[in-house]
């Protein structure tokens, strides 16, 4: 066995596994799993820069896990970087403070990167599962950006648009510096367009329709299978591999956009750090199911994470 630390920096959270990897199968054995929302993409849409606040919020969860991984005796480590810190103009200042507390640069890699870790990260588990055909489509939503990725046992088309949870929040749903509570259907409305001129751009290179299954990845989708279930907490294996149909989906995100911060607070699933982001997360996904017309999506806790870490592995061998 091989112990590896993969760290998955995105747009709204900081993620953390450290696992054993057989050099044989591959298979990886969850040490240590955790997550930090620290909204590193705050404000990037406008201003094009990382805040201060948002990069140490970020370089503490550095910290943190750096403890972490000298507890677990992590043999390799590889820190891989997305949207926001794609984004930014004074990325190399994430650079620096991420190199000078973990020992090893972040990786800001492209979108198709990103689509390509997702998928092996989602599906790995999926390919010998009778119920559920192939071609699958993988939409990882994050906070600055979602990737749609379509294959079989590889990928076979994929790209990264410009649209998550929390660029779309920024971008339609605040007003006067405060999310609009709840938004007006005017702000959904142009939400929604803005979108779906997103899934036009993907449509461009890959072919959405053509999937068979429906995978949905990252804290927005999770979320959604949170609430569908109604959890009494947040519950990994509960969510893992779980079903929501589009019905449901569809009615959670009109109550989402319906509810006020304290009512989506009052959810005992909901993490404190999503609150506010929540909706248009559910947007992304309802939008993309009726495109397609999925009749469910299947929710996985395997993502872009679990990628980085099987990289890390095929690395080592």
């Amino acid at each position: 066995m091989t112990r590896v630390a993969a760290i998955d920096c995105g747009t709204n959270s900081i993620r953390l596994l450290v696992a054993d990897a057989d050099p044989v199968t591959g298979e990886l054995t969850d040490r240590d799993r955790r997550m930090t929302i620290v909204r590193l993409g705050q404000g990037v849409d406008r201003t094009g820069r990382l805040a201060p606040e948002a990069l140490e919020r970020t370089f503490a969860a550095c910290r943190a896990y750096a403890e972490i991984i000298k507890e677990h005796g992590a043999e390799h480590l590889r820190f891989v970087a997305t949207s926001a810190s794609r984004d930014a103009e004074n990325r190399d200042a994430f650079v620096r403070g991420v190199l000078d507390i973990l020992g090893v640069e972040p990786e800001v890699i492209t979108g198709d990167q990103e689509a390509e870790f997702s998928f092996t990260g989602a599906t790995r588990e999926l390919t010998g599962r009778t119920d559920l055909h192939r071609p699958f489509l993988v939409v990882d939503i994050g906070g600055g950006s979602t990737e749609c990725v379509v294959g079989d046992d590889h990928v076979r088309a994929a790209r990264s648009v410009d649209v998550g949870c929390v660029r779309m929040t920024e971008r339609h749903l605040v007003r006067d510096g405060a999310v609009t509570d709840p938004p007006t259907e005017e702000q959904i409305a142009a939400m929604r367009a803005d979108i779906e001129a997103a899934l036009d751009r993907a449509e461009e290179t890959v072919p959405l329709r053509e999937a068979h299954t429906l995978v949905g990845l990252a804290g927005s989708v999770t979320t959604v299978s949170a609430i569908a279930q109604d959890l009494p907490e947040y519950d990994s294996e509960a969510i893992h591999h779980s079903r929501v149909s589009l019905d449901r989906v569809r009615e959670i995100t009109g109550w989402l956009l319906r509810s006020t911060h304290a009512e989506r607070a009052a959810v005992p699933s909901m993490h404190p750090g999503r609150v506010d982001v929540i909706g248009a997360g559910a947007l992304v996904l309802l939008s993309i199911m009726e495109r397609i017309g999925a009749a469910e999506v299947v929710v996985s806790e395997h993502d872009i994470l679990d990628g980085i870490a099987h990289s890390c592995a095929a690395g080592t061998s």
